[in-house]
């Protein structure tokens, strides 16, 4: 009972990846179409062709001089409009194929930018880059090509068969002396490849996870003189890639094997028969040419229809890891509106956070992160959490973002006017977020804040570097505001990262600010000129932070402990 169980399990997971590639598929259905007339159009040519190859050959053998002419136009006539009609598919592939390319590597990029925070942390960046390109290149492969060649190869083959049938029926059946076996060895081969589909592309992920991971690590790695040890490790998944890769590829060879000498068998059996007939006299000489390549095509198209198989597994295969990444559910900022009318209230005189009995427990946790937490955090307040790391700081402030839900309790923002409103990804607008570490992005330093604020002027970024006491050393750099900052900020230091990043959050100008060890790579004497720069120029903004230095303490309003069991405990001052 395993074995049909296996295959019903694979026909279900397969059917159910075509059906949504074939959703995905139906807003193409104009360009399918087209793709799919066009086709038709071209086999009909290459079968008229054919048959009036036939009929110049007959015209020839019988020296019938008023036809040869006309059959002659009209072959060759047919034969260059089939390379034209080529050509336009080829175009119509290169401008449609890539227009979808983009489309749906867009909506997958969307899609993984809105889904929600605590769904996607689950994918390594390197995997989710292998899907955006190599699962996605096939699926819009299959739109373009693979879906209208089922209806093209479909016709072709019947087209040929009717040609068959109609000059001799006997020929259809040599012609189709392959077909049980194709159809036998399609199962196998439907569970082979499907398992080497899967195998190299899982692979392929890997190695892109270790390549990204690996080189923004580099520093790191050369530090403690490990390089060896990492290249040593890429070349052993390489190895394993490369072996999955020839596999597949003997497992191909073999199967294609089989194929061209049962194809060669058809072909010879295909043969014999002609000569046959036109030994008796049965047929003509155009006939036999017509014969010898009508069942070629015949043939070819009936193994092109099989071979179809094949393809709709690799393409099933990149469908369902694509379907991993679509069936996540996105944010839904069900409450925009009401954060919108919030807005002006909330920058003019600030928000309050409010939070009780707020729970929270990783999906892939067992026990509580946060239990629990109480506490109130008014405008113009500092609040601290502290306490060891991983007990759940940088959680709370996730919750305070609206990145992950709570699974019991409260949390919401109130402003001065009485309106409230519970956390979640639409009340992001209130916030600004220092980030724990570096959390910068290639392009200059105007660019880096601008990201929050693309009107800003180059005053205001200059305004919002001098609060976070970066101005100093960025109007020292060889262009200022315009140097260029290298991938993770390299070309700077980490303290110097770190103001940039609290530049960045200043230049935001919202009513919320959340800083994770914000100034960890700060000295003390930077510190207290940051913090105090922030308190005097927005002196009715919530400063939510988290900190392991003690000197940061003395500017808050209230300090929490984060205790073991997720419990906030209000730290009483000395």
């Amino acid at each position: 009972m395993k074995k049909p169980t296996e295959y019903v399990q694979l026909f279900r997971s397969l059917g159910n990846e075509w059906k949504w590639l074939l959703r995905y598929a139906s807003r193409y259905r104009l360009q399918i179409a087209l793709y799919v007339v066009i086709g038709i159009v071209s086999t009909a040519m290459g079968l008229g062709s054919s048959v009036a190859t036939k009929y110049l050959i007959d015209s020839v053998v019988s020296h019938n001089d008023d036809t040869i002419l006309r059959n002659a136009l009209l072959a060759v006539g047919l034969s260059l409009s089939q390379i034209i009609v080529g050509a336009v598919i080829s175009r119509i592939v290169a401008v449609v194929g890539t227009k979808i390319s983009s489309e749906i590597r867009s909506s997958i990029y969307e899609h993984i930018t809105y889904s929600k925070w605590e769904n996607i942390r689950k994918f390594h960046s390197g995997d989710l880059l292998n899907r955006i390109e190599g699962d996605v290149a096939s699926v819009s492969n299959s739109i373009i090509t693979y879906i209208p060649g089922i209806f093209t190869k479909g016709a072709q083959f019947v087209g040929c068969l009717a040609v068959v049938l109609y000059y001799d029926p006997t020929m259809a059946i040599f012609a189709f002396l392959s077909a049980p076996f194709l159809v036998i060895s399609s199962k196998i081969t439907m569970k082979m490849i499907r398992k080497y589909n899967k195998e190299s592309r899982e692979m392929n992920g890997r190695i892109l996870s270790f390549y990204s991971e690996s080189i923004q690590n580099l520093q790191t790695i050369k530090a403690f003189d490990i390089t060896k040890r990492y290249v040593d490790q890429m070349k052993t998944n390489l190895q394993l890639h490369r072996k999955i890769k020839l596999d597949h590829d003997r497992f191909t060879i073999a199967m294609s094997l089989c194929m061209s000498v049962i194809g060669l068998v058809v072909a010879y059996s295909c043969y014999g028969w002609g000569v046959y007939r036109l030994w008796q006299g049965a047929i003509s000489y155009g006939t036999m040419t017509l014969f010898l390549q009508i069942s070629g095509q015949l043939t070819g198209s009936f193994s092109s229809l099989v071979s179809l198989v094949p393809g709709a597994i690799s393409i099933a295969t990149a469908a369902g890891r694509i379907m991993e990444i679509t069936d996540l559910p996105l944010e839904e900022h069900r409450d925009s509106k009401k954060a919108e009318k919030m807005e002006k209230s909330a920058n003019e005189n600030g928000v309050t956070i409010v939070c009780d009995n707020l729970k929270y427990t990783y999906p892939d946790g067992d026990e509580p992160v946060v239990g629990n937490a109480t506490f109130r955090a008014e405008p113009g307040e500092t609040i601290a959490f502290v306490g060891p790391s991983g007990e759940g700081k940088t959680t709370l402030l996730r919750l305070i973002l609206g990145l992950v839900e709570p699974d019991s309790g409260t949390l919401s923002v109130e402003t001065k006017d009485g309106m409230k409103l519970g956390i979640s990804e639409s009340t992001r607008r209130f916030c600004s977020y220092v980030p724990q570490g570096n959390a910068v992005f290639s392009g200059t330093v105007a660019d880096n804040l601008r990201i929050v604020r693309p009107e800003a002027a180059d005053d205001e970024i200059i305004a919002a570097l001098r609060v976070a006491d970066a101005w100093s050393f960025v109007e020292e750099l060889p262009l200022g505001i315009n140097t260029v900052i290298s991938e993770k900020g390299v070309n700077f230091s980490e303290g110097q990262v770190q103001r940039i990043s609290i530049a960045r959050a200043i230049l935001r100008d919202a009513p919320i600010i959340v800083m994770d060890e914000a100034t960890s790579a700060l000295d003390a004497e930077t510190e207290a000129r940051v913090v105090a720069n922030m308190m005097n120029a927005y002196p009715n903004r919530t400063r939510i932070i988290t900190t392991h230095r003690p000197a940061m303490l003395r500017y808050c309003t209230r300090v929490y402990s984060i205790e073991k069991n997720g419990r906030l405990v209000e730290i009483s001052e000395e």
